[in-house]
């Protein structure tokens, strides 16, 4: 049946409504949303743009090429669009060499996208994709004799590998993708070859703690087990060291890392987050590290930095607000040198300060030389060069007063930072690099030297990637490997800046991680205490190396960035510290009572430590001398000499002029008079003795005199009636007649012995209280003099 006409009418309208949206759909995808598959204009759009396909350079070999080589070209191509890719074939373009290193910075930036540059290379040395699937990768390898390039003259070209191809919405040749990098080309050798010097840095965060193990050794105390892991096969030390080992670099080492490493070669302690002590287990792993170093700096100028590698730009900003923290420097470098030469066997240069990412001002360079360093390494981004000048001027240059500056090349020093994991960053890293170098050689004829300072502490991928462009740029032809030394000490560039930047121009996010002047204020408080607790040490190495050393660490440049660990790192120290004082102290006292005149008060010392402690003096000092003298006055000091694990009681004479109770105090001090450790208080009662109670008492003495005399006539008769020896006059019955004339008495049972008699058969028992006529007891009298050093006493 056929439908109505309203019904026909019905349909027509909803048909309308439903195609509405899609007829509108065109319009909205083109004001930026992302195209549908099927529709046809706004995948068109999508394909003809160069990121259609992602091309990946992985390797480019050999990085800077000479005449009769094959250039080698490995990556990866990924179609990033939503329709398949036919036809498709990638090929190598080269451009037009750059004119200067500006160019070059420009082209990093872009180093994707746009319109495909230069000329392709023949197409049979190019590699074909039948079809290349959404979101499929697919390996591309393109191997070119140099010769098929075209390379004119000497210079930095760039080329691109640049992916040609067609999809359904465009069934045209377009370029999808491309991947621009440079290629130094310098197939002789220059004229005059740039002197390069490069600084490989073995420098980490600090791990060390102010802890030791209670032992004749001292156990070391890491506060975390990171850089086992960092010396460890793979990790980032042991990458650094195996890789410049085989290169020509100037060794820049911090100290601290020899020190704690030297410390992994024992037995060690790492603490846990719940601060539980654990053993160490990689004591093989450091020796071998140490061994590779020793074998590599061998015959090698080392650089060494001051002791943790102090950062120079906080002390120079906020440290020198704070009285005595300067002098931390020339101790950080003295211990340094002591250190190098002790673990590497070597003399190290000490003469240098490597201010954080080279930035420098006068007032970091005049810290800087405070501690005897007289060449500072800067960089040129923040040293500054004239616009004068068309050429970039060799690294040193005199700075005034004695002192050199030798400025690093910012772009050479900086190619190998941020992430470096991948094989694409790494490569295009190497490329510019070697393009800046060979343009930095080209601007003159004139020789000039070249510094590269890169970043302080290098993952493993940044490090890699270093290793493989120094090695291309120390063989290639327009540069040639030189010391530090002779860098610093060479002619400087008539034309190169000489005038220090103002503290004003020190880059604003470098300040905003430099340590405050409270970190400072912090670091001196525990100074001052290891000051005073020394003096009292029989063996203060024990103590003052290690904390000397930490102090050093709490001003590290490895701190920045990290402001809650360099905090928590700080209070440690100082609450460890504080542990070792409290070690030695003395022992709280109730109330005491004095019933008399003058009367003796002893205050106990207490010694924890492992070592003896000397030097001591303890001061007894009443809040009111009128009515309690201590000694001759008001107080007394007395020395005090402990031995390890030991307490000793101090007496301390005193004299009662009133009654009532006095507060007493008593503080132990340094022999300089500085108070050591906390003040004990405790009150002393003071009870006077009256006349009345005086003549009690000496009426009781008096009655104890008479029983002991009726008590020794007594035994005396007893012992002459057993005799049988007559009475003596007086002594005998009263009507003077002898008992023994009315002769025996049979029938009578025998008297029993009397009480005088038993005593005077038997003898004495020591557990009887004995008569003022017994012998003298087996156990003398508590002696009231003071104890000896060390005595020990229970309480």
């Amino acid at each position: 049946m056929s439908p109505s006409p309203a019904r026909r009418l019905l349909r027509r309208t909803g048909a309308l409504l439903a195609t509405a949206p899609l007829l509108a759909a065109p319009a909205l995808l083109a004001g930026g949303q992302p195209a549908e598959a099927d529709t046809p204009a706004v995948a068109s759009a999508a394909a003809t743009g160069t990121s259609t396909v992602d091309v990946a350079v992985n390797e480019l070999s050999p990085s800077a090429p000479v005449g009769g080589d094959t250039l080698t070209i490995k990556g990866k191509v990924t179609n990033k669009g939503r329709q398949p890719v036919t036809g498709a074939h990638i090929g190598l373009r080269v451009g037009t060499p750059y004119g200067g290193r500006s160019a070059v910075d420009e082209a990093a930036r872009n180093g994707t996208g746009g319109a495909p540059d230069g000329n392709e290379v023949p197409s049979k040395y190019a590699e074909k994709f039948a079809r290349l699937e959404p979101g499929v990768t697919q390996d591309f390898t393109l191997s070119v004799p140099v010769k098929a390039l075209n390379l004119s003259a000497d210079g930095v070209y760039q080329i691109s590998a640049a992916l040609m191809g067609q999809t359904a919405a465009a069934p045209y040749q377009q370029t999808l993708g491309i991947q621009r990098t440079f290629l130094p080309w310098q197939p002789d050798a220059a004229g005059s070859r740039t002197k390069t010097t490069v600084l490989w840095p073995l420098i980490s965060k600090t791990g060390l703690t102010a802890e030791t193990g209670t032992n004749e050794t001292q156990t070391a105390v890491f506060g975390n087990d990171d850089l086992a892991q960092e010396i460890a096969p793979g990790g980032r030390l042991q990458q650094m060291l195996a890789l410049g080992s085989s290169l020509d670099v100037t060794w820049v080492i911090d100290p601290d890392l020899l020190a704690s490493v030297d410390a992994m070669t024992e037995a060690y302690k790492v603490k846990g987050a719940n601060g539980r002590l654990t053993s160490g287990r990689h004591q093989a792993v450091a020796k071998e590290w140490l061994k590779d170093l020793q074998a590599a700096v061998q015959d090698q100028k080392v650089v060494t930095l001051p002791f943790a590698d102090p950062d120079l730009a906080s002390l120079a900003h906020n440290g020198t607000k704070v009285t005595g923290s300067l002098s931390h420097l020339k101790d950080a470098t003295d211990a340094a040198v002591k250190a190098v030469d002790t673990i590497l066997h070597v003399t190290p240069d000490a003469s240098y300060a490597w201010p954080t990412e080279g930035a420098v001002d006068r007032d970091i360079v005049k810290v800087a030389t405070s501690a005897g360093a007289n060449k500072i390494i800067a960089r040129s981004d923040s040293f500054g060069e004239s616009e004068n000048l068309s050429y970039t001027p060799s690294a040193a240059r005199p700075i005034g007063g004695g002192t050199s500056a030798v400025v690093a090349d910012a772009r050479l020093s900086t190619a190998f930072q941020g992430d470096l994991t991948s094989a694409e960053r790494s490569t295009l890293a190497v490329q510019e690099f070697l393009a800046q170098s060979l343009l930095l050689n080209r601007q003159t004829d004139r020789q000039r030297t070249a510094l590269v300072a890169p970043q302080r502490t290098p993952t493993a991928s940044q490090a890699q990637a270093m290793a493989k462009a120094v090695a291309a740029l120390q063989g290639g032809t327009w540069a040639q490997s030189q010391s530090l030394s002779a860098t610093a000490s060479a002619k400087p560039d008539p034309g190169a800046t000489t005038r220090v930047p103002s503290a004003r121009a020190y880059p604003s996010k470098l300040r905003k991680q430099e340590l405050p002047e409270s970190a400072f204020e912090q670091i001196q408080a525990t100074q001052r205490e290891l000051e005073n607790f020394k003096v009292v040490l029989t063996d203060e190495s024990r103590v003052v190396t290690p904390f000397g050393r930490a102090v050093d660490r709490e001003m590290s440049t490895s701190w920045r960035g990290r402001t809650a660990a360099s905090d928590g790192f700080r209070t440690g120290v100082s609450e460890y510290l504080s542990g070792l004082t409290d070690q030695v102290s003395l022992i709280d006292k109730s109330e005491v009572k004095l019933s008399g005149r003058s009367a003796t008060i002893p205050v106990s010392v207490q010694n924890n430590l492992w070592q003896d402690v000397d030097h001591l003096k303890l001061r007894l000092t009443s809040d009111n001398g009128t009515r309690l003298k201590i000694g001759d006055g008001a107080f007394q000091d007395q020395e005090v000499t402990i031995t390890s694990g030991h307490s000793q009681s101090v007496k301390f004479t005193t004299t009662a002029k009133a009654t009532g109770p006095v507060w007493v105090y008593a503080q132990l001090f340094t022999e300089d008079n500085q108070p050591y450790g906390k003040q004990i208080a405790f009150q002393v009662d003071v009870t006077e003795v009256t006349p009345t109670v005086m003549l009690v008492i000496a009426g009781g003495v008096l009655l104890l005199v008479l029983a002991g005399f009726r008590m020794y006539t007594q035994r005396k008769r007893a012992a002459a009636e057993k005799s049988g020896e007559p009475d003596e006059p007086g002594t005998g019955d009263t009507d003077g007649t002898d008992d023994t004339k009315d002769g025996p008495q049979d029938d009578a049972e025998p008297a029993a012995p009397s009480e005088s008699e038993d005593e005077a058969a038997s003898p004495a028992r020591a557990d009887v209280p004995q008569q003022p006529s017994d012998p003298m007891a087996d156990t003398a009298s508590e002696s009231t003099a003071p104890s000896g050093t060390g005595e020990r006493v229970d309480r």
